[in-house]
């Protein structure tokens, strides 16, 4: 088939760079945009492509870890980042890191070589109105691109303060201790509740004073000037002793059923002193939003502090709080879970723009916009990922959950479709998962991939 016109990229990150190679390896001649030298940003330090701006991790190596799955996934879809992270790993524990410099000089020399691959330096200041199209332009995208995404999204639909709070696996969470209910029973019972008594909560007040917070980059900073909605939980605390109690932890008209009803005098005793409410995140229930509790504490402070909360005694965090400069869409309302833009199906989105977080979720991402670019611009149809791999449950979260409390996700158990059967060990847990998972991607492989685009499974 005759292209009409070369399918464009845009933004030189993991995410851009993946999308390229799988549409170069499908046989799709591809321009590859990346702003870089002529334009710099506060994070890079080098011209390169895919460079490491914050970590040289791409997370835990092991299969039966969430990071490690998606890194078997792209080894088997052909992913060229995680080939190149291979290639360049260095010794980190159980982690797959990489020398940095090495790992991003060869992507660019890699893809600088192909055949099918123009790599133009400068910055897109508009988004092409026709033509297959990937954006990949990250979380630090140029004031000017940003202009342009509001304009096509609307700017309700844009953040560019990350400010997340934690997101708790909710077979962790101790139902003994928390309940469901809303306040003064009113409507559907929608929020779990953790109740302090007083000494618990002022215990927990202190050591929130006293936790250590990361330190924000220079550009961060800036940002965050500008960001006086979402002040931080332990910000909020160092107001005053009570201030939490007339906040997020507000304990007024939440009581637990189980105690009976709360309008008998006997039990007005049994008020809580503090509560902290967790949203349900996702349609199945299985993970749960620290409501009001967005953080700048470091991670290990984040769940020491957060684990003396009644119910979350062995809470497992999918993701801990962040504030950073993020530029990230609000996916659900704007994408499929093939990466395309609702409004328009030859726009595709890629990497942490999307709302994904991790190094290994924004190759991911870029795997199946470039995968889905080269098939539209063939005349295939696009392909959708399992939801049973970390791959297709994160795209089918980012694309389904709920548009009005969307914020990032990384790849976590918690968002794939539960087993068949209950399996109380994690590690086993963990494992099942895994072998389903891949077992799944080989079927889909050989019913989907092969017939139609055999390019990005295959190695330049």
């Amino acid at each position: 088939m005759t292209l009409q016109k070369k399918v464009q990229v845009i933004g030189g990150g993991l995410a851009g760079t993946e999308a390229a190679w799988q549409i170069a390896q499908a046989g799709v001649a591809v321009i590859l945009h990346e702003m870089r030298p002529l334009h710099t940003s506060p994070a890079h330090h080098s011209d390169h492509l895919a460079e490491l701006v914050c970590s040289n991790s791409f997370g835990a190596q092991a299969s039966d870890r969430a990071a490690g799955l998606l890194h078997e996934e792209l080894r088997q879809l052909g992913s060229i980042v995680i080939r190149k992270a291979d290639e360049h790993q260095v010794p980190a524990g159980g982690a797959l890191a990489v020398d940095r410099g090495a790992f991003s000089q060869d992507l660019t020399r890699t893809l600088a070589a192909h055949p099918l691959i123009e790599l133009r330096r400068g910055e897109v200041q508009c988004i092409p109105e026709s033509g297959v199209v990937v954006l990949a332009t990250g979380p630090l995208t140029s004031p000017v691109l940003s202009d342009q995404l509001r304009g096509l999204t609307g700017l309700d639909y844009l953040s560019f303060f990350d400010a997340a709070s934690p997101i708790v696996m909710g077979e962790s969470i101790n139902r003994e201790i928390a309940f469901l209910a809303s306040r003064y029973d009113r409507g559907e019972a929608a929020y779990l509740n953790c109740p302090m008594t007083r000494g618990q909560y002022l215990a927990f007040w202190q050591s929130l004073c006293e936790a250590e917070q990361a330190e924000l980059k220079d550009f961060d900073r800036e940002s965050a000037r500008f960001f006086e909605g979402c002040l931080p939980v332990e910000e909020q605390a160092r107001r005053g002793e009570d201030t939490l109690r007339y906040g997020p932890l507000k304990p007024v008209g939440i009581f637990d059923a189980r105690r009976g009803d709360w309008r008998s005098p006997e039990n007005q005793g049994d008020r809580p002193y503090a509560v902290v409410q967790l949203r349900q995140e996702d349609k199945a229930g299985q993970l749960w939003n620290m409501v009001g509790f967005q953080t700048n504490l470091r991670w290990g402070e984040q769940k020491r502090v957060f684990r003396m909360i009644p119910g979350l005694e062995t809470a497992e965090f999918v993701r801990l709080g962040v504030m950073h400069r993020n530029t990230f869409l609000n996916a659900p309302q704007l994408l499929y879970n093939t990466l395309q833009f609702k409004q328009r199906s030859t726009l595709l989105g890629a990497g942490q723009l999307i709302g994904t977080e991790g190094y290994t979720a924004a190759a991911a991402g870029g795997w199946l916009a470039g995968t889905n670019a080269a098939r539209i611009a063939l005349g295939l149809d696009p392909v959708v990922l399992p939801p049973e791999l970390m791959s297709g449950a994160l795209f089918e979260f980012i694309s389904s959950a709920s548009p009005r409390h969307f914020q990032p996700m990384p790849p976590n158990f918690g968002i794939i479709p539960t087993l068949p059967q209950k399996i109380r060990n994690k590690r086993d847990r963990y494992g099942a998962y895994r072998d389903r998972a891949l077992a799944r991607l080989t079927t889909w492989k050989s019913e989907v991939v092969g017939p139609g685009i055999q390019g990005p499974i295959a190695v330049f």
